[in-house]
């Protein structure tokens, strides 16, 4: 069984749109591409070589897809122009536009029956860039193992987003972590099960908090 993670840099308020450029993803009229590049620096290179050196194939979205089949097959002196040329690029899209870039393969359907025949398949583990359309129904499916989120310390505003409100509950475990000398934190997660619940009450509500409770149920009648 393949694994899959999610690799997502965003924004302290969870934009992910156009991380590398002004000219990467401008939809929706984003006008704010490019706003990691300054914060990169030598502390974050041990952290970033720890994901992007690993053995896996991609699995992206068209526009994504279409974003990086126009950069890194003529960047190949790039390290890691060169391995994204060597692996499989797995695209999920409706559209029948072909897929020129050399080891793309082509995948259509329902994401999550797609993408769960393919982590069932035989072959090295797959990584999410970009492609913010799978994340909603692969996480409230239960299929990322390893979610890694770089956050950047800017507010973007607006802007396509790694969650929608439409996630299954669930609950996460820290299993890495490391903050750059410019503020980006690394943190890396897996799934941990069901959301755990409690309470710091240490006795009986009393009566002023069993009145308020009364009347937002009431509101929300």
């Amino acid at each position: 069984m393949r694994k899959l993670t999610g690799a997502v840099f965003q924004s302290l308020d969870g934009v992910m749109q156009a991380p590398g450029g002004p000219e990467e993803d401008p939809t929706g009229g984003f006008t704010l591409g490019g706003w990691t590049f300054h914060f990169w620096d030598e502390s974050m290179h041990e952290s970033a070589s720890k994901l992007f050196d690993a053995d896996y194939d991609l699995l992206l979205a068209r526009r994504t897809y279409d974003i990086f089949a126009a950069f890194w097959p003529y960047n190949l002196d790039d390290p890691i122009g060169a391995k994204f040329q060597r692996i499989n690029k797995y695209v999920l899209t409706h559209s029948g536009e072909p897929l020129s870039w050399e080891g793309s393969h082509r995948l259509s359907g329902d994401t999550v029956e797609v993408v769960s025949e393919l982590k069932r398949s035989d072959g090295r583990d797959l990584l999410i860039q970009g492609s913010s359309t799978l994340y909603p129904p692969l996480l409230d499916a239960g299929l990322i193992d390893r979610l890694v989120l770089m956050t950047f310390p800017v507010l973007l505003g607006r802007g396509k987003r790694i969650f929608d409100g439409s996630e299954k509950p669930g609950a996460l475990k820290l299993v890495d972590h490391f903050v750059s000398n410019r503020g980006v934190i690394f943190a890396t997660y897996e799934p941990a099960g069901e959301v755990p619940i409690g309470s710091f009450e240490s006795k009986p509500p009393s009566e002023a908090e069993l009145r308020r409770r009364e009347q937002w149920k009431r509101e929300r009648a």
